[in-house]
């Protein structure tokens, strides 16, 4: 699989070409950004170790060479979209960053594209893939999720995207992809620029979703059964997370490298239709922030025709 990379930011650089090295049969054919020092450095990474990548200042050329199976969208929130479609129009699916969209519209118009895109919601390859096997498919569940890290010290050239969308978007997924359920109200929602706290109801549970993106890394998951009981449980981060992560790989690189090595058979997989329901349950997070914490009814996902 040849990918074109779509915005040399710090995710393509500690992310994407890391695990496109690791991930057995992918490459990255190219890359675009118009800032040519990040261009340059991207592709200085890739050329250490890998095959030769060219280099451009848009997605149009890259997409103009016949030479990519598949664009990862990894440019700022306000182009996902855009650069998605262009993907599309040159029949090149696409792999797109979260957030998906900047809105629950945006992330419509991704669900309705050919190829349809598939979502970069790379925790169901750490937290899901280490949790999934331990929850069973049926019986109500109680789910507990945080995810905070200090956004300053990614280090991110551009994106300053508020904690809801930055951190919130992936306990979101998580709790739906675990559960195998569908989202149908938020409660008790209190949200600033740094952090974000809700209740979600689900059809067969709920969700208590933390999250911050100004205080030290942890990101941790608790499901429980009706009666309390402890089904499955992952924390990463934290003093106790550091200590035992300690020589071992960078988690960001290892789930991103399993998601392109699951390409091949799309198992597991966030659809775009995925990325629909995560906006859904934003925009009713934001409503009942809103509402200083009333009930807020989740849109119903619809079917889309391409």
């Amino acid at each position: 699989m040849r990918l074109g990379i779509a915005g040399c930011g710090r995710i393509a650089e500690r992310g994407y070409v890391p695990a496109a090295l690791a991930a057995e049969g992918v490459t990255i054919a190219g890359f675009a950004d118009p800032d040519p020092g990040r261009l340059d450095h991207c592709l200085g990474l890739w050329r250490e170790v890998g095959e030769g990548a060219e280099g451009f200042t848009d997605s149009e050329g890259l997409l103009e060479t016949g030479q990519i199976d598949l664009l990862v969208v990894a440019a700022p929130l306000e182009l996902h979209v855009g650069l998605a479609e262009e993907a599309a129009a040159a029949d090149v699916r696409s792999l797109v960053e979260k957030p998906p969209a900047p809105d629950l519209a945006g992330a419509e118009r991704l669900a309705a594209l050919n190829p349809e895109p598939v979502l970069a919601f790379n925790r169901r390859f750490l937290q899901g893939e280490q949790l999934r096997d331990s929850i069973p498919a049926e019986g109500w569940l109680e789910l507990d999720l945080e995810l905070r890290f200090r956004q300053q010290a990614w280090g991110a050239h551009e994106v300053r995207d508020e904690a809801l969308l930055d951190a919130g978007i992936h306990p979101i997924d998580l709790a739906c992809h675990l559960s195998g359920a569908a989202p149908i109200a938020v409660r008790a929602a209190k949200i600033s620029p740094q952090r974000a706290s809700f209740e979600l109801e689900l059809s067969r549970g709920r969700a208590r979703i933390d999250c911050a993106i100004d205080r030290g890394h942890r990101e941790a998951v608790a499901v429980r059964d009706r009666s309390g009981k402890l089904l499955a449980r992952s924390v990463w981060g934290g003093i106790r997370g550091r200590l035992a992560s300690i020589g071992r790989p960078d988690p960001l690189a290892v789930s991103l490298q399993r998601q392109l090595e699951a390409l091949t058979d799309s198992q597991h997989l966030a659809t775009a239709r995925d990325g629909v329901t995560a906006m859904a349950v934003v925009e009713a997070a934001r409503r009942s922030a809103e509402l200083n914490g009333a009930e807020v009814t989740v849109e119903p996902v619809a079917e889309v025709s391409a």
